[in-house]
């Protein structure tokens, strides 16, 4: 039987290619088209109608800290504009943070107005909307290969269970933390809390920012003579695998003693077989390597099928 893990009901780990199942891929063709558009419209209708629940919810502030907001609101929301234009790994990443940041803002603008209206559910509604598109798999894998050079096609890899609902998490709630909370408590007047919190906040945001950028880039490249892992969590460099080399891919069997390199990701497990083995470095523990040699190794890609598919074009030794 596949090696298959089990699915977290987390959005960025929907994958829209169930276990090589055709059907389910006709089902959301239609979604997959639209590209980055529902994001898109939904960001700029947020900008619409989040001006009214903003409005409301700085009612009575001082004019410092409601001056504070509305910029912070503008640039981030023009980040986030940039950011779902440009299909890049680094526009992944900045609309990956920012967008949520935008749902965040509408809910606590809702819930601290004076009361809830159309404008409220609208504002949420359409920033919602932006997330679950922004975190959407095809999303994903298109400003992946945004990044891609020539010829060669990037193709994501699954995120694993424990970056996706524990660490990416409380890393982006520590980025936004250290964001909004320096120039707030400085437009409160608190001079020595404001100005330390800058000071720390600007070191915690340039880390988090960089560990979350890790995420983004974990990727498999279908290059013209063979496929490249680039993925930063499991091997310290990006490694090459010649197409004369490669014997078969396909779903991996429960029980496989191949070489997981699929960091504890979910979902369906490809297993790449060589007509000979091959040396890897890989990450052991923290930032200790190791040098392994083996025959089969293990991979999960964020969308199989599409992964099969493309290491068939690319002439691969690739099964279904």
């Amino acid at each position: 039987m596949p090696r298959v893990r089990p699915f977290l009901c987390l959005p960025h780990l929907w994958n829209s290619d169930p276990p090589l199942a055709s059907a389910n891929l006709d089902a959301v063709t239609f979604i997959e088209q639209l590209g980055a558009w529902p994001a898109r419209i939904a960001w700029i209708l947020l900008a619409l109608v989040g001006q009214i629940t903003l409005t409301d919810a700085l009612s009575g502030r001082s004019t410092a800290v409601s001056a504070v907001v509305w910029v912070g609101i503008a640039i981030g929301w023009t980040g986030g504009l940039v950011a779902l234009l440009v299909p890049r790994t680094t526009s992944l990443t900045a609309a990956r943070t920012l967008v949520p940041g935008g749902l965040v803002a509408a809910v606590v603008s809702a819930t601290a107005g004076s009361t809830t209206d159309w404008a409220d559910l609208a504002a949420v509604t359409v920033a919602a909307i932006a997330v679950v598109a922004v975190l959407s798999p095809w999303f994903t894998e298109a400003w992946v290969d945004g990044s891609s050079y020539g010829t060669e096609r990037r193709l994501p890899l699954q995120t694993p269970p424990l970056f996706a609902g524990l660490v990416a998490p409380l890393t982006w709630l520590a980025v936004a933390a250290s964001v909004v909370a320096g120039p707030l408590l400085l437009a409160a007047r608190q001079w020595v809390a404001g100005a330390l919190a800058l000071a720390v906040g600007a070191l915690v945001c340039w880390r988090g920012v960089q560990s979350l950028h890790q995420l983004a880039r974990r990727w498999v490249v279908m290059v013209p003579n063979g496929l490249v892992i680039h993925d930063p969590l499991t091997l310290p460099e990006p490694h090459l695998f010649l197409r004369t080399s490669i014997a078969a891919i396909g779903p991996a069997e429960a029980g496989t003693d191949a070489l997981d390199l699929t960091a504890g990701a979910s979902g369906l497990a490809l297993e790449v077989s060589m007509s000979e083995p091959v040396e890897l470095l890989v990450r052991s523990k923290g930032r200790e390597t190791s040098t392994i040699e083996r025959t089969q190794l293990i991979l999960t890609p964020a969308r199989p099928a599409r992964f099969l598919a493309a290491a068939r074009e690319n002439r691969l030794a690739a099964e279904v």
